[in-house]
């Protein structure tokens, strides 16, 4: 049955109606917001019905606008963006005033205001096991991603690089129905091909929320309108995804090697949103807008290394533009991968949270770059860096021991102070996440035309090195190293000498792996039920492609490490499963590759989250652990989610049935007694309030052998009792999904904090591995 004159129908009733509307409060309204300050608010008005007319939804957009301003014109003008591919809404300037009139709209799911974002900045595949020198049964079967299209939105794409080559591609997806849009040094025609078959740029919110134009192409923020990157991190993440293989690649003779992607024979198209000011700035309604073109586009795998640069807020991280925006996307069935952010160690400052995303945190790998250091009593020492210059031979090691600095003794320091007393020789200093000012990397910057030789830094230790320049180079040692430096310092009366030799390249054991310092780390604040993040995936020092310093050069490549870095790779292995399970929904992926990852390092040993202190990492750390393609290709069992599961996690987080049947493509009803977050089909059990016995359920679904018997294994929390129901699990032709619930019991008499385990279902040869948080609350008495 058409159903198109209908919902043609149900359209112009409501420009009847808000036309009426209009006529009451036009000058009402208008006199209300007059002086008013004006923002960037987005509309959200659900999913689009499949056979709505795209262009009498955007008529439908302006006449809702101008219901608030007045007037067609005004409409017109205050408009930023229609969207109209895989949703329904769009983004405006308007008053606080105005946005709460819209928010009151008979079908407006919501209005939220607009939010400003950062982008979160070889080896790390012969590290996943994924090596293109030897690849596995399942890397051979996926055919290296061939057919699938990931979308990222970033900062753009150096298009001329040589990862971006199309050699050996075979055609473009017939379902693809993207462009390449030209704009400032970037040619649709010139710059786009196999491999890079679109491109996009958005700055029209961004704009609008900075009230001018966007002040590009100055000396401190170079920039080009159009998709092509100017900041080098979209190149970067692209090239980790899906860059095709690059042999011979490194930077200044560090990490030598293969450079490419994880799904090196997929296809990309690049989403433009973040620009270089402030260090990479991106904007919800820009991020949104893209979001709704990829998903018309026909990506198959979307990834973001973007969040906000703020603590979660539980209104924003509910309603922002990611969150929107991938919830329609995974409906569509893309997956949707997010950073988790870079403001850890501290607890509770995951980020891109909801749980239809799939969240990624930031690990080292099995590399270092040892540089060793000499001091004048013939002591030596190794630190960390990238320094590729020649070795400074024995020079004056210097220490800021006069307390006349801005910020005494702390590196941050020297940058606000005369650097005279330091010119040609070698300074100690010392530095904390505690430490107020500047960057270490702004501060190395700074200085880099001072004659300063080389800074030797003492800190918390932590493997992500930092991007200093070539000429002062940053040598990372520990607090105990520095200690040791300074008290040879303090031992000679004026001659203090040290030599810094170039850094090396070391790659396998003795070097462990561990959770970066800065990667974000759970519980979720907004929705404690829900693990985040759902898994870890190497962000530290990563080599890759980035923008060249000249328009005219074709290649550069340099380590970047952030959220921002393990994103792609975890896009990349998105990808590879897409191609070998296509008919896998994006909840039966992230199951797979929670369910599967690995929770020690090659070696054999357990995983440590760098920190104050480092500890041993948790679920809150890493999620499922280090991602695992090659287990996850063949997970054996899999928690599917699907609209239904997607509309009890709403009801119970207290959206309206309203709200929800705007969602979705039908009237939807919550029911009567509300769900509980702890039921949703997650691949994880996180229980952040237990205290009685609490009982959950959920469902998996078999993918490998039609006959499958599983007995579960479980690794309870300290203190924890769990008891699992049934315990064996027997599958047939006729029976692929099974259900079975988990009581919960605490044996603690005090409120605590979380403990940790594991409830696994294994057939022998799978294992299929749920992680598990739990915190036991004991609620006071009030008697007596």
């Amino acid at each position: 049955m058409n159903f198109f004159p209908q919902i043609r129908s149900k359209a112009r009733l409501l420009l009847v109606f808000l036309s009426l509307f209009s006529f009451v409060n036009k000058h009402l309204l208008s006199s209300i917001a007059a002086d008013v300050k004006s923002n960037v608010y987005i509309v959200h008005m659900g999913k689009r019905q499949h056979d709505e007319d795209i262009q009498l939804l955007k008529k439908t957009h302006h006449q809702v606008l101008a219901t608030v301003l007045g007037s067609k014109e005004a409409s017109a003008d205050a408009m930023i963006y229609s969207y109209k591919h895989g949703f329904s809404g769009f983004a405006a300037r308007l008053t606080a005033t105005q946005a709460k009139t819209i928010s009151e709209l008979s079908g407006v799911v919501h209005v939220i205001p607009n939010q400003l974002y950062k982008v979160q900045t070889t080896r790390s595949w012969d590290y996943l096991r994924l090596s293109s020198h030897y690849p596995t049964e399942f890397v051979q079967k996926s055919k290296l991603g061939d057919g699938v299209i990931i979308g990222l939105i970033d900062t753009g794409i150096w298009p001329e690089s040589d990862v971006f080559s199309d050699e050996g591609l075979g055609p473009i997806p017939s379902r693809w129905k993207g462009v390449c849009e030209s704009g400032e040094q970037f040619s649709g025609e010139k710059h786009c091909n196999k491999k890079l078959i679109g491109a996009r740029y958005f700055a029209k919110a961004l704009e609008a929320e900075y009230g001018q134009t966007l002040p590009f192409n100055t000396t401190e923020n170079p920039e080009y309108l159009s998709a092509r990157d100017a900041i080098g991190h979209g190149t970067h993440t692209s090239t980790t995804a899906a860059g095709s293989l690059t042999t011979n690649k490194s930077y200044n003779g560090l990490g030598v090697g293969t450079v490419r992607g994880g799904a090196p024979q997929a296809r990309l198209a690049m989403y433009k949103v973040c620009w270089n000011l402030d260090g990479g700035v991106c904007s919800g309604a820009d991020i949104l807008k893209a979001f709704d073109e990829a998903i018309h586009d026909g990506v198959d795998v979307i990834s973001v290394s973007i969040a906000a640069d703020m603590p979660p807020n539980p209104e924003f991280d509910a309603k922002n533009g990611i969150a929107v925006g991938a919830f329609h996307a995974v409906e569509k069935g893309i997956v949707v991968v997010c950073s988790a952010a870079n403001t850890g160690p501290s607890a509770q400052t995951v980020q891109n949270a909801s749980p239809w995303i799939l969240t990624v945190a930031a690990s080292t790998v099995d590399r270092s770059f040892p540089t060793l250091i000499a001091l004048g009593n013939n002591w030596t020492t190794m630190g960390q860096a990238m320094f590729t210059g020649k070795d400074t031979g024995f020079v004056s090691l210097v220490y800021p021991e006069v307390s006349d600095l801005d910020y005494p003794r702390d590196c941050k320091g020297l940058a606000a102070n005369s650097s005279a007393w330091a010119v040609g020789k070698v300074v100690l200093c010392f530095t904390s996440e505690f430490s107020h000012g500047p960057s270490i990397d702004d501060v190395a910057w700074s200085l880099r035309k001072t004659g300063i030789l080389a800074l030797i830094v003492a800190e918390n230790p932590s493997r992500s090195l930092h991007s200093c320049p070539d000429n002062l180079p940053c040598v990372q040692v520990s607090y105990e190293i520095g200690m040791k430096i300074l008290a040879y310092f303090r031992s000679t009366s004026s001659d203090a000498q040290v030599r810094i030799s170039p850094t090396k390249t070391h790659d396998g054991r003795p070097v462990s792996t561990t959770l970066a310092y800065f990667s974000s780390r759970g519980p979720n604040s907004f929705s404690p039920a829900v693990l985040k993040p759902d898994i870890a995936a190497p962000g530290v020092n990563i080599l890759a492609a980035v923008s060249p310093s000249e328009l005219e050069l074709k290649n550069a490549f340099a380590f970047m490490s952030g959220t921002s870095m393990a994103t792609p790779h975890v896009s990349g292995i998105v990808a590879l499963l897409k191609s070998l399970h296509w008919d896998w929904s994006p909840a039966a992926i992230k199951s797979a590759i929670v369910t599967t990852a690995w929770t020690t390092d090659p070696s054999g040993e357990p995983i440590f989250a760098e920190g104050e202190p480092m500890k041993l990492a948790d679920a809150f750390d890493y999620g499922g652990g280090i991602v695992n393609f090659n287990r996850a290709a063949d997970p054996g069992l899999v928690y599917d989610m699907g609209s239904e599961d997607y509309v009890k996690y709403l009801c119970a987080m207290g959206y309206n049935n309203s709200a929800i049947s705007l969602l979705r493509e039908h009237s939807t009803s919550c029911p009567s007694k509300t769900p509980s977050v702890l039921d949703i089909n997650l691949p994880s059990i996180t229980i952040p309030n237990l205290r009685n016995v609490t009982t959950i359920t959920r469902t998996v679904k078999n993918v490998g052998a039609v006959d499958a018997q599983y007995k579960v294994v479980v690794d309870p929390p300290f203190g924890i009792q769990v008891s699992v129901q049934p315990d064996i699990l027997k599958f047939n032709s006729t029976t692929n999904t099974i259900s079975f619930s988990v009581s919960v019991f605490s044996t603690h008499k005090v409120t605590t904090g979380y403990y940790f385990g594991s409830l696994t279902w294994t057939d022998g040869v799978h294992e299929v591995r749920s992680p598990m948080s739990v915190r036991t609350v004991v609620t006071l008495s009030h008697d007596g």
